[in-house]
């Protein structure tokens, strides 16, 4: 997985993962679309990029669940937190220690963005899939907002929901649901990046962690998209969610 971040983002971000309004709002939505999925009980649940281990935890709310991160810090992180976890050294495309298991539920959570052949990943992502099984992926949204803040964390790109959607439909996989998310904070997100790319910022505004009111107001707002989804994809946002599905 070429273009893994820095050793220090994972300890920021182990540091902040439980209560930051970005991870906590995006853990609620992730939650809604997982429990509308309907796995069979047990279901074997697979993250691939677990970082520090901030999802296993609401995944395993949903079936057994196996985890693969290249960074060995990460997974020691992981491991202080979660002491039973089943996470294995490993990376995409293609350094993936599962030999012929298959999965009901893989996850990627703002990982393809770090991978340089991201075409290849889904590929063996969707060789990875029980048959009925789902690719629930989540990847940073706009071409235009790349800067800083990806920069810092490694990122090859970010993506168009066309884009994504050819590069699902290019890997095999049937897109059944492709949304984008962190909507209501789009407008502010948008600016912010934008003036970080005009002045030339070395850090990106606003990833900090915010005063307690402020970040629980954040996180309350962007969760509450888990009451839209199930209704309507929505038309904007910071970030793009698919649901996909083996095409067989």
């Amino acid at each position: 997985m070429a273009g893994t971040m820095r050793p220090s983002a994972y300890v920021d971000m182990a540091a902040v993962e439980e209560r930051h309004w970005w991870f906590a709002g995006r853990r609620r939505v992730l939650a809604g679309c997982i429990a509308r999925l309907g796995l069979r009980p047990g279901a074997a649940i697979l993250e691939i990029g677990s970082g520090t281990g901030g999802n296993l935890r609401l995944l395993s709310r949903f079936g057994t669940v196996t985890a693969v991160e290249m960074n060995e810090a990460a997974r020691a992180m992981t491991l202080a937190r979660h002491e039973r976890a089943d996470i294995r050294a490993g990376s995409l495309p293609y350094d993936l220690p599962l030999g012929d298991r298959k999965f009901d539920l893989i996850c990627l959570f703002d990982v393809l963005e770090h991978v340089e052949d991201d075409a290849a990943a889904l590929t063996a992502v969707r060789a990875l899939l029980a048959p009925g099984g789902v690719l629930l992926i989540t990847v940073p949204a706009y071409t235009a907002l790349f800067g800083p803040h990806d920069e810092a964390l490694h990122h090859k790109r970010r993506y168009e929901r066309a884009g994504l959607r050819a590069k699902l439909t290019d890997a095999g996989l049937r897109v059944d649901r492709l949304s984008f998310i962190n909507a209501a904070l789009l407008p502010v997100a948008w600016a912010l990046r934008l003036a970080d790319k005009g002045l030339r910022r070395a850090q990106a505004s606003g990833t900090a962690m915010p005063p307690a009111p402020l970040n629980a107001l954040l996180a309350g707002i962007f969760g509450a998209e888990t009451l839209l989804l199930p209704h309507f994809d929505l038309p904007f946002g910071l970030s793009l969610l698919a649901l996909a599905r083996a095409d067989d």
